[in-house]
């Protein structure tokens, strides 16, 4: 794959993982993601136990976890009239991972060489 080539499919990872990005840039979003981190995942917390390790109020946590779950990095589950929020373990934060590793493919490909006829 030539230069171009990867540079364009670095592109396409950077757009997949728009509402990812946005998602977890947010420093509330991600407190409220090591929360949920530090629970079962099966069981997940409702918005009164987040709020409470958070310390933020509960119609800010409200809107957090509306912008994870649009993003597909949490998911809820219904029991009875609770709700409780949980991590996505088939999350979109996977795209992240290939975004990561195309980017680390692309600089030893092109990059790392050049350090190496440089020195």
């Amino acid at each position: 794959m030539n230069k171009q080539d990867q540079l364009n499919m670095i592109k396409e990872d950077f757009i997949n993982c728009q509402k990812v990005l946005l998602a977890i840039g947010d420093e509330t979003r991600q407190s409220i993601l090591l929360v949920l981190m530090g629970t079962d995942c099966q069981t997940g917390l409702r918005v009164g136990e987040i709020t409470e390790k958070t310390h933020l109020s509960r119609p800010a946590v409200s809107h957090h976890l509306k912008v994870l779950r649009d993003a597909g990095i949490i998911l809820m589950r219904k029991e009875g009239t609770k709700n409780f929020y949980y991590i996505n373990v088939r999350t979109e934060l996977g795209l992240l991972k290939t975004l990561v590793l195309d980017i680390d493919k692309f600089m030893q490909n092109f990059y790392l060489n050049d350090e190496i006829l440089e020195g």
